[in-house]
């Protein structure tokens, strides 16, 4: 995001306007009126990279233009950053100036962040990590009272853990999640709990058990769980069902079963068309869920065909997506057999025209 964008005085009327742009793309579907849900206009990004410019003896936080991928941006301040992240940079970056070991060689820097406080910090370097680096960087663990790993081409060292834990409170209850580094997490945390609130209060009206396709570290999945008998979430990345196993035990939910399969996958098994020997370790046969739910959350690319037909076999749907075009281009396609009951925009990614949508869908009488 431009900061030259960042703009939280007009951040109501820019909010707007933005969803008004939204609502356009959906007016032929005469969506409801949609709940909008604002974010923090400032400090809500849990996540942030930098590429390390060096000028002489100097290094700063850089960023780049689209338009200009060879000029770099000079970042003291990312107002936009949670505060735990602002933090941290310029006490990093006081470290990094007089330390040849740390310094030599930098070429990025990645934050993670959560509400509950926990930092992560990787340092990717153009050169091989040794023993030097790796005594400067356990100092510098302790300076900014974070997690460090460092990274070079074939090389990744996790000097304490590889990982934040975060707590989001949904619902009236605490969720608690592990987030590893690299691993997909919602960016704005508060936009994020809200979003998951208000999939849960569609959820409260429904009955039966749950199927979860696109599932990542258990985000939704966990407080999903205790508004169903049963829950069947897939995922395809081997590291999200990690996290998401761990995440299971960690909050104790017993009627959730987890499966690394992709949603052509689940289609294909769903049909009888294929057998998985991943599905063979289910507590509960496949045959036996009584689904009458699905809840997706997708990538950009939005449901591809054959999962836009498997979706349209439930009675009730519940779709998250981070792309209204592709959002719009699938419901055209559900929306023949299915009542677009409830909407909803998420800002998500404030001072930038993107936005998430949430659509609550039940089958036609």
């Amino acid at each position: 995001m431009p900061l030259t964008r960042f703009d939280p005085d007009n951040y109501q009327q820019l909010l707007a306007d933005k969803c008004a742009r939204v609502m356009r793309q959906f007016a032929d579907l005469r969506a409801p009126v949609p709940e909008v849900f604002e974010s923090p206009p400032r400090a809500y990004r849990m996540r942030a990279e930098f590429r390390i410019w060096h000028q002489g003896e100097d290094l700063f936080y850089a960023m780049f233009n689209p338009g200009d991928p060879k000029t770099p941006l000079r970042v003291d301040d990312f107002p936009i950053a949670a505060e735990r992240i602002q933090a941290a940079m310029p006490v990093l970056r006081e470290a990094l100036l007089p330390n040849q070991t740390l310094r030599r060689k930098l070429f990025q820097v990645e934050f993670l962040s959560t509400l509950a406080g926990d930092l992560l910090v990787t340092l990717i370097y153009h050169r091989p990590l040794e023993a030097d680096w790796e005594a400067a960087a356990a100092e510098l663990e302790q300076a900014l009272d974070a997690h460090i790993i460092g990274r070079s081409r074939k090389q990744r060292l996790v000097l304490s853990r590889d990982y934040v834990e975060e707590t989001l409170g949904i619902a009236n209850e605490n969720f608690v999640y592990r987030q590893y580094e690299q691993g997909f997490t919602q960016p704005n945390a508060r936009v994020n709990c809200a979003m998951i609130e208000w999939t849960c209060a569609r959820a409260d009206k429904l009955e039966g058990d749950l199927l979860e396709l696109y599932c990542g570290n258990g985000n939704f999945t966990l407080p999903l769980s205790r508004r169903f008998d049963r829950v069947l979430a897939t995922e395809v990345a081997k590291s999200s069902i990690a996290a998401a196993l761990h995440n299971r035990a960690a909050n104790a939910v017993d009627n959730l079963e987890l499966a690394r399969l992709s949603a052509e996958e689940v289609s294909e098994a769903l049909a009888g068309s294929r057998e998985f020997r991943r599905l063979k370790a289910l507590v509960t046969p496949l045959k036996d869920y009584r689904f009458a739910t699905i809840f997706v959350d997708p990538p950009r690319a939005g449901l591809d065909p054959a999962t836009t037909d498997l979706v349209c076999g439930f009675d009730n749907i519940l779709y998250i997506s981070c792309n209204p075009e592709t959002l719009k281009n699938n419901l055209d396609r559900i929306c023949g057999s299915h009542e677009l009951v409830d909407f909803a925009l998420f800002d998500q990614f404030p001072y930038t025209d993107h936005m998430e949508c949430g659509a609550f869908l039940q089958r036609r009488d």
